[in-house]
């Protein structure tokens, strides 16, 4: 599958489980802010992936948790460098570019973007390989 395939298989994927309308999704849409996603989709999100791609995510490999309970990589409300790292090495395949501009936890949202997720099914489907 090439890039183009994967990403408009993302976005069928993401329309129906956020009932929206392909148009809008945009490689740089944010599944929260600009796809209205909440808590409980990313966990569908991941099932629908699975499903439509034929490979597992382990628990945290796409949607880690754990890091804003975790004082060293939150503190006062932003996640600190220790906190960025781990992010990283956890999610290689999302930009953390603009977060580590203002690492606010309140905007840690807006790594997870369409773009990202294509990232992480291309890295998923040449591991596979």
């Amino acid at each position: 599958m090439n890039r183009d395939e994967i990403q408009s298989k993302v976005r069928e994927i993401l329309a129906d489980t956020l009932s929206v309308d392909e148009a809008d999704i945009q490689p740089t849409s944010t599944l929260k802010g600009d796809l209205g996603a909440e808590s409980i989709d990313y966990l569908d999100i991941s099932f629908q992936l699975e499903k439509g791609f034929g490979f597992k995510i382990g628990q945290n490999e796409l949607f880690p948790q754990g890091v804003a309970q975790d004082p060293t990589y939150v503190k006062d409300g932003r996640v600190t460098a220790e906190g960025i790292a781990a992010l990283e090495e956890r999610l290689p395949h999302f930009d953390f570019a603009r977060f580590k501009q203002d690492p606010q936890l309140s905007k840690i949202h807006e790594i997870f973007t369409v773009d990202a997720i294509v990232n992480f099914v291309q890295a998923k489907i040449a591991a596979q390989a």
